[in-house]
């Protein structure tokens, strides 16, 4: 972002040094136009027309009219071609419509094209260049013209680096692509002013149709090369983006590394993806904002509510280049800078999962090209997020008791010998387990039946994971058997943790959902539970031990009459 004192500094240059210093021109080097003013309208419709087909590399606009001001500084000196170069890079920003906070543009570029020109018809003076010379009869002449171009071409370069280095803070490259493209239509350009200056000689004004019109072709063709270069990479990018979406396995990473990519690739200050719930609403799933990954606090929007509820009802995308042309839409969640929008829906199986948009506080920032891309990279997303999804899946069912919702014994198994291995490796100082056992739980499937004895097991699942949080890890075991793994946990806070655990089982009564008393209401049972507490390493030198030793300490607390908690003891 330009600092205002900046821009204002630009725009007193400026005034100090373009309009003196084309007066200066005026004053000391008066152009000889008496008789040519058609010619230099001609000139001028002619260097008009170039201007307005820019090539747009990496935010950088080239236009190819170096050509027509060579021809037009040998014929009609260097006030004539500092004129029209001035006027060129009018016809220039209008068509890049640049936006009002970048108007400081139009009097840096035309301080850069006033250097070129002052410095490009200096050197051509010093080595005795001249206008109106007769290049086929006095070929030596053409050296000074020669140097010209080159000199014109270094100085804009040497310029250029300097602003983007004063103004932008950024340091140019001379090997990047912009360079090379500058470079090739310069080696291009050059001759064709010579043979235009040659032609104008011979046959007059029609030397403009025998040289522009072709250029004017050439010049359309690089435009639509580059433009088929700049796709082909974009497709590039989103295979390569597509394959490592692919190999995401989580869902949020899937999301992450989406917006990461996508606000990486395009001009985008804001991203949203939304989700479709039950095909009428987009609930926000990710937001980013300006670098940062927000909040997700944003209302559900309805089907034809807003822009991305337009994409919903109508499965289409949505590109705008201003505020303008999305006000229409009734919305309250685009930020108020936002001037550009795409909004692109996200489609699997031929129906909408949700809706991508994209936002920028700049106008024009994307193009039907770009579009393309997005879509593209929509559908890898809608792949990589369902495989995502199935394998979080198929891991929580690997991984968790259907009933109990909490981690199987196979889990568990895992993380107690990844728990082995760090107590080993010196990165865990002790480990406590604790094995709980319902007290007499046949007799209630007996009696109340199994369905009620689930509702039971899902019950106490919950309360273990409230009362342990992120102390440990707790896990069904097997059939009324559960077990907390305690990492770094002494074993005397171990049994006092046991004992909180036997006593909130004991002192609050389970609601049984499915079952009803004589009065109607719910049944209240209680239940209580035996608990057994081992540690490592004094207790145990290896995990099957460990699970052993709290298991025969479990058996303690059974033979001790039941609902009591018991340590392994040697």
């Amino acid at each position: 972002m330009i600092k205002p004192r900046v821009k204002l500094a630009i725009w007193l240059c400026w005034f100090l040094i373009v309009p003196p210093g084309m007066w200066l021109t005026y004053h000391y080097d008066p152009p000889q136009i008496s008789g040519f003013h058609i010619d230099i309208m001609a000139f001028f419709l002619l260097i008009s027309v170039v201007a307005a087909m820019p090539i747009v590399i990496n935010n950088t606009p080239i236009f190819l009219i170096q050509w027509v001001s060579l021809t037009v500084f040998l014929l009609f000196g260097l006030f004539i071609e500092m004129l029209l170069f001035q006027i060129a890079v009018i016809v220039l920003l209008v068509k890049l419509r640049i936006p009002k906070e970048q108007l400081f543009r139009f009097p840096l570029n035309s301080i850069l094209f006033f250097i070129v020109s002052f410095c490009s018809a200096f050197i051509y003076y010093t080595l005795g260049g001249a206008h109106h010379v007769d290049f086929i009869h006095n070929p030596d002449a053409i050296w000074p013209a020669f140097m010209y171009g080159i000199s014109s071409y270094a100085v804009n370069q040497i310029v250029l680096a300097f602003i983007l280095w004063i103004v932008y803070g950024r340091k140019s490259s001379f090997y990047d692509k912009d360079f090379v493209w500058e470079t090739a239509t310069t080696l291009t350009t050059f001759p064709l002013g010579l043979i235009l200056y040659v032609l104008y000689q011979e046959v007059g004004l029609l030397a403009l149709l025998y040289v522009g019109i072709p250029f004017i072709s050439l010049s359309i063709i690089l435009k639509l090369y580059y433009s088929s270069d700049k796709i082909n990479q974009y497709l590039q990018k989103a295979t390569e983006i597509g394959n490592q979406l692919a190999a995401q396995l989580q869902v949020n990473e899937v999301v992450d590394l989406f917006i990461e990519k996508l606000t990486g690739m395009l001009p985008v200050d804001y991203a949203y993806i939304l989700d479709v719930v039950e095909g009428k609403e987009l609930h926000l799933l990710r937001s980013y904002e300006k670098g940062t990954i927000r909040p997700v606090d944003m209302r559900p929007i309805k089907k034809n509510d807003g822009i991305c509820g337009f994409v919903l009802s109508t499965g289409k995308s949505a590109l705008f280049n201003s505020k303008k042309e999305w006000k229409k839409f009734k919305t309250g969640y685009i930020p108020e800078t936002v001037e550009s929008v795409l909004s692109v829906p996200i489609v699997r199986n031929n129906q909408i999962i949700g809706v991508l948009f994209l936002a920028s506080n700049h106008k024009r920032a994307f193009e039907k090209p770009q579009l393309m891309i997005v879509e593209i990279l929509c559908s890898h997303f809608a792949v990589a997020l369902e495989n995502a999804k199935n394998y979080e899946k198929t891991k929580e069912y690997s991984e968790k008791c259907p009933i109990t919702k909490i981690y199987n014994y196979r889990y568990f198994e895992n993380i107690l010998f990844e728990e082995f291995n760090m107590l080993e490796q010196n990165k865990r100082q002790r480990l406590s387990l604790l094995i709980l056992d319902i007290d007499h739980f046949k007799k209630i499937n007996d009696t109340y039946g199994h369905q009620s004895g689930n509702e039971i097991l899902r019950e106490l699942a919950a309360r273990l994971t409230n009362l342990i949080g992120n102390k440990g890890t707790v896990a069904r075991y097997g059939g009324e058997e559960f077990v907390i793994l305690l990492p770094d946990m002494k074993k005397v806070d171990a049994l006092e943790l046991a004992e909180i655990v036997r006593q909130t089982i004991a002192n609050c009564p389970f609601t049984l959902l499915q079952t009803f008393d004589h009065e109607g209401k719910r049944h209240m049972i209680n239940i209580t539970a035996s608990i057994g507490a081992a540690a490592a390493p004094e207790d145990a030198d290896d995990p099957l031990a460990l699970i052993r030793h709290a298991d025969r300490a479990l058996y303690g607390a059974k033979r001790a009459g039941r609902n009591q908690v018991a340590e392994y003891e040697k």
